[in-house]
């Protein structure tokens, strides 16, 4: 029987905000963490790239820094993508950094860097694994094959979570081609929890877990669990993509925020370093202006329940105890409705510039004015204290009942 600490998922549910890392071989050419398998790259030609793997802007102190300037709680780095290139100084392949240019654990730096920024640890592992022949063997219908792959992935686990001190999340990824049953998924993740009984390890190895990952899209999990909603700072690219025109708004990347604790979940940001391990300009551009944005809405996100109320259209609410906070995403200018709310508000507050305002109730209609005319900032927040933990009832006076609670 394994004993948890009581307080394991706390710190979690508190975080709100975490960024994910890609990098890898990959990020040399440039194309997105996929290249290898998408263009049929020959794993010996594939594997060339570790002398050019140098790390040599690496450096996870400075990584630890903009995250924690952004508002972020935790970091969760791919120790082994699909490709197979490992982080880490791996015991059981010798596909590692420590045997490419860079020449070290890079596992190690990111480790050490986190605990002395005060954040906690995630790493990424990827079951699949395109680099071991056995992998291969095994998806395509070999038995022996599979069992050797487990085996091997069992090691590889005990390896990671062995070697580094406390790690906090456990982040697997690529399970298909295999069952629950063939990985050994309980008997893999009662390993870990042996090592580490306070490590919270998600939902794919086909097994629930401690929590859910919904990847770029917003899917709130149903209260009470842990999730987080995985999302690229870029258009899909999860590793660094220099071709890749499309990114993210701080005002959308700022809403995802906003819809996340809404449902009580975190949004695990992802960033792509370039080959050399720095943070690209445009990311490290947006990061500056969310975190800017986050220091003076953080109140509106933090700590916060899972919203009680219905959709509204001017956009997400979040609410802690008796305060509800309503994010703007739809911007009407002067003043704006809460429908239904049964609550007698008590006062009204503009976070960003801090400005008071008016509130009318009249019958089902809360009516909130005194805003600027334009929009102050990309994603505005009001704050409303209530007399009473929000409720509502969006049928009041209307004639029909709420029969889309679940629209977005």
């Amino acid at each position: 029987m394994i004993d948890f600490p009581t307080d394991r998922t706390t710190w979690f549910r508190d975080a709100r905000f975490g960024m994910f890392i890609h990098w890898g071989l990959y990020s040399i050419l440039g194309r997105g963490e996929w290249v290898m398998n998408r263009e049929r790259i020959p794993l010996e030609e594939y594997k060339e790239l570790v002398d050019e793997f140098d790390a040599g802007d690496f450096d996870p102190r400075e990584w630890a820094r903009i995250a924690r300037d952004t508002g972020m709680r935790y970091l969760v780095l791919t120790a082994k993508h699909h490709e197979g290139f490992c982080l880490w100084d791996a015991r059981h392949t010798d596909f590692t950094a420590t045997r490419s240019a860079a020449g070290r654990d890079l596992l190690a730096e990111y480790v050490v860097a986190l605990r002395d920024a005060d954040l906690k640890v995630g790493v990424y592992y990827s079951l699949g694994d395109w680099s071991q022949p056995d992998w291969r063997k095994a998806v395509t219908g070999d038995p022996d094959a599979a069992v050797r792959f487990v085996e091997w992935t069992h090691a590889m686990v005990d390896d990671l979570v062995t070697n580094y001190g406390r790690i906090d999340v456990l982040w697997y990824d690529l399970p298909q081609g295999l069952t629950a049953d063939q990985w050994r998924s309980v008997e893999l993740n009662a390993s870990v929890r042996s090592r580490q009984p306070h490590i919270l390890i998600n939902n794919r190895a086909y097994t629930t877990e401690d929590l859910a990952t919904p990847e770029q899209s917003v899917k709130a999990a149903k209260p009470g669990r842990l999730w987080e909603a995985c999302v690229t700072m870029n258009s899909v690219g999860w590793g660094y993509n220099a071709y890749d025109p499309d990114w993210k708004s701080p005002r959308e990347i700022a809403l995802l925020l906003a819809r996340c604790a809404s449902g009580q979940g975190n949004l695990l940001l992802n960033v792509g370093p370039e080959p050399s391990g720095r943070i690209p300009e445009r990311a490290r551009t947006r990061l500056a202006e969310i975190g800017d944005w986050f220091s003076l809405h953080q109140e509106a996100l933090l700590n916060t329940d899972q919203n009680p109320l219905s959709w509204y259209l001017f956009g997400p609410t979040t609410c802690r105890g008796n305060t509800l906070y309503c994010f703007l995403r739809n911007y009407y200018g002067t003043s704006f409705v809460v429908g239904g709310l049964t609550n007698r508000v008590k006062s009204a507050e503009l976070l960003d510039p801090r400005t008071s305002l008016d509130v009318a109730q009249r019958g089902p209609q809360t009516i909130v004015n005194g805003l600027p005319k334009e929009a102050p900032g990309f994603l505005p927040v009001v704050k409303l204290e209530l007399d009473g933990k929000p409720d509502h009832d969006i049928s009041r006076d209307i004639g029909f009942a709420d029969v889309f609670p679940d629209l977005p």
